[in-house]
């Protein structure tokens, strides 16, 4: 999203941003305030976090979180500090602070605006395996920088993790090592029609996918980071495979919390 001069004035003042500072946190809680209420860690590695394009001081970390963090989670951000700032410091009052807090909330409509943001529910960790949850963390944190195209191969492998846990679930023959994604979605649709009385629509879109699902190994192929490809596929396709993909974990997710609560 454009930030424009006007709209950063207005959240420097606001936050006391002008020194280097952002309000009154400390490095510690600073971080601690992040990792709580927005969901994000300040001090990962540099080449790998959203604070590290433009400095060192508190300050210029939010600036660079501002300028390049997805924008539902900057809304977020800039929410809960109007908060803590409301509740923690002892601020000015009046006409100034009132139009200061109208003003800030329209910036912050802003964000919440920019753009949709891709439902990742579905993708979860769906056992206690360690590697599986630094997988799942790792796809939500490329969602949450605003690079779905970067991740398309990660969604790749948890959809191939997922499926082979699926088809033992409902009871089919496990998953050899070698199986395709999409010979793995077609086993868990065969097991699940066994294990399940779908209605005819629900079934042909589980049997559709498996077309679906055989395309993404040609992304995860060749248009991915999987093979140090530098053509990626392009940020609106990458949004579409994901909200497509995400929509299936959902429905599946539904109906197995169905099935094994009856």
């Amino acid at each position: 999203m454009l930030i424009t001069r006007l709209d950063r004035a207005v959240f420097e003042e606001a936050l006391n941003m002008q020194s280097g500072y952002v309000l009154d946190f400390s490095d510690r809680t600073f971080g601690d305030f992040f990792c709580t209420e927005v969901g994000v860690d300040p001090d990962a590695p540099p080449g790998s976090s959203l604070f590290s394009a433009y400095g060192t001081s508190k300050a210029k970390r939010l600036r660079s979180f501002i300028a390049s963090a997805q924008p539902h989670l900057v809304a977020r951000a800039l929410r809960a500090l109007w908060e803590y700032r409301e509740n923690n410091i002892l601020g000015s009052s009046g006409p100034r602070e009132d139009r200061l807090k109208e003003v800030y909330f329209k910036i912050v409509g802003k964000f919440e605006g920019e753009e949709h943001v891709i439902d990742s529910t579905g993708i979860e960790a769906f056992e206690a395996d360690e590697t599986l949850q630094e997988l799942v963390a790792a796809i939500r944190r490329d969602l949450d920088a605003g690079r779905p195209n970067s991740g398309l191969d990660r969604l790749h492998t948890y959809c191939m993790k997922r499926f082979a846990s699926l088809v033992v679930k409902h009871g089919g023959e496990p998953c050899g090592e070698n199986d395709a994604l999409h010979a793995r979605v077609g086993k868990y649709a065969k097991a699940l029609k066994a294990s399940r009385n779908l209605t005819e629509m629900s079934d042909r879109i589980i049997k559709s996918s498996i077309s679906t699902f055989e395309s993404m190994n040609d992304i995860r192929n060749n248009k991915s980071f999987a093979h140090d490809k530098e053509t990626l596929v392009p940020m609106d396709e990458a949004k579409f495979i994901y909200d497509s993909v995400t929509a299936l974990l959902r429905f599946i997710k539904t109906m197995d919390a169905q099935k094994f609560e009856d």
